[in-house]
């Protein structure tokens, strides 16, 4: 009789999450629960939310359903929380310490000064309150980003003090939603890693101006793994994510050094068990890599354009190291693309509301590119206004597809806006010759030091 696989526990299942984890639901049966930080009535729970109180709930909870593992690729809370039920639990699960390590910025900025000095960037806390005064005497221009946040929200490069004066000034309403999203983590450092000081922050950092990748891997038994590179690729003359592709056209070698750097980092902060992804900047005039930052847990939009061009699932891999699985040991399937990108459609002018695909062009879409996936984020004006205010942008869709080649692709990519009726991702893009160009492949594994 063929062994009954494990139940999880999936915490803030949503979006291209929720899509992956029901289309390989037989082979990982779970729970879902959480809340949903984007969507009315869901996100009220913000109010009263309290990790503590949640984890306690979730115990029970998997102990109801006979859940024997948790996961979670949820920035904001899903992934400490997930950290602490599986300590709570006696669990496989990342160490509550690393992902708090990854997750305060201003903490792993200290720790790559220790490990990796190389790869890091000049860098200080904004000394200032919420909404209060900015101080003077401070080098412009400069990179402000929340100490703990996710999704962009309110980075930004500030040219002078006027500037930082403007981007620091918020309404009530956003000083509570700001509030109520930092205090559980919060709650969580002041207890597990008070050196690291109040999450409750902005800081500062030296712009850098240079192409941006997201290395892909796994610490598992004292490996580190990874699984590969993702090219973020913007719209032309801002920092908004206009598509992502891999595989990468980035160097071997310097594939090799980011994964050198994450090794050193991960030993550093005890991250001994887990997914994790590496955002960083590749200088190519200089040869130079910035970290930009660490994220204890998979980039879930990432998981699709994986199994579409190396067969590998990387929900399968969640999975398994919920229940403490080797995922070297899972099977693959067969690539059905030679390159795969995520395009992101938006919208830069703030009084534009960019009209959703009808149902028959969502049916033309279907018909034409089976292979396709489509998210639409409809939006009110409201919505859009604190959008723009926090990261400049709308965002209003994003599709996933293969294609054979990069020029195949965005060949492909610009058939499928069209029936849309949106405009392609490739403004400012490689020429015809440079997208036919051989990609860079790597996979290789390194020993994660114990010592």
């Amino acid at each position: 009789m063929a062994t009954k696989p494990p139940k999880t526990l999936v915490l803030f299942n949503y979006d291209w999450d929720r899509t992956a984890t029901q289309a390989i639901g037989h082979r990982w049966p779970h729970i879902n629960a959480g809340f949903d930080l984007f969507s009315f009535p869901s996100n009220a729970r913000l109010a009263w939310f309290d990790m503590d109180r949640f984890c306690s709930l979730m115990a029970w909870k998997a102990k109801l359903h006979g859940a024997t593992g948790v996961m979670s690729n949820h920035e904001q809370f899903g992934a400490l929380c997930a950290a602490l039920l599986a300590e709570k639990m006696g669990w496989p699960g990342t160490p509550v310490s690393a992902v708090l390590a990854c997750q305060h910025k201003l903490y792993a900025r200290q720790v790559l000064d220790e490990v990796a000095p190389e790869a890091n960037t000049p860098y200080q806390r904004l000394e200032a309150h919420y909404g209060g005064p900015v101080p003077t005497g401070l080098h412009y221009p400069v990179y402000v980003k929340p100490v703990k946040a996710a999704f962009s929200v309110l980075a930004a490069e500030v040219a002078d003090e006027a500037n930082l004066f403007k981007h620091t000034r918020f309404s009530a309403w956003e000083l509570w939603v700001i509030r109520h999203l930092v205090e559980p983590f919060e709650k969580v450092i002041r207890q597990r890693l008070p050196d690291a000081g109040t999450a409750h922050s902005l800081m500062l950092e030296k712009p850098v101006k240079a192409r941006q990748y997201c290395l892909d891997g796994y610490v598992f038994n004292g490996k580190l793994k990874t699984l590969g590179v993702v090219d973020a690729v913007m719209y032309p003359g801002t920092d908004a994510f206009m598509r992502f592709d891999f595989p990468s056209r980035l160097n071997t070698r310097v594939q090799e050094r980011a994964a050198d750097i994450a090794r050193r980092f991960l030993h550093r902060v005890g991250f001994t068990h887990g997914l994790f992804n590496m955002e960083f900047f590749h200088d190519e005039h200089t040869d130079t890599i910035t970290v930009i930052e660490f994220n204890p847990r998979m980039a879930a939009q990432f998981s699709d354009l994986y199994a579409r061009v190396r067969g590998v699932n990387l929900h399968d891999i969640a999975f398994a190291l919920a229940h403490g699985m080797d995922p070297a040991l899972l099977d693959h399937t067969a690539p059905t693309a030679g390159t795969a990108s995520s395009f992101v459609y938006r919208s830069f002018d703030p009084t534009m509301r960019p009209a959703m695909p009808t149902l028959q062009q969502r049916h033309a879409l279907e018909r034409e590119f089976p292979d396709s996936l489509l998210f639409q984020f409809p939006k009110d004006a409201s919505e859009i206004a604190r959008d723009f205010k926090w990261l400049r942008s709308y965002r209003y869709g994003i599709v996933h597809l293969g294609g054979m080649d990069p020029l195949d692709l965005k060949l492909r990519c610009e058939k499928a806006s069209a029936l849309l009726g949106w405009p392609a991702p490739y403004a400012g893009e490689l020429s015809e010759r440079e997208l036919l160009d051989p990609l860079a492949h790597t996979t290789f594994e390194m020993e994660l030091a114990t010592g």
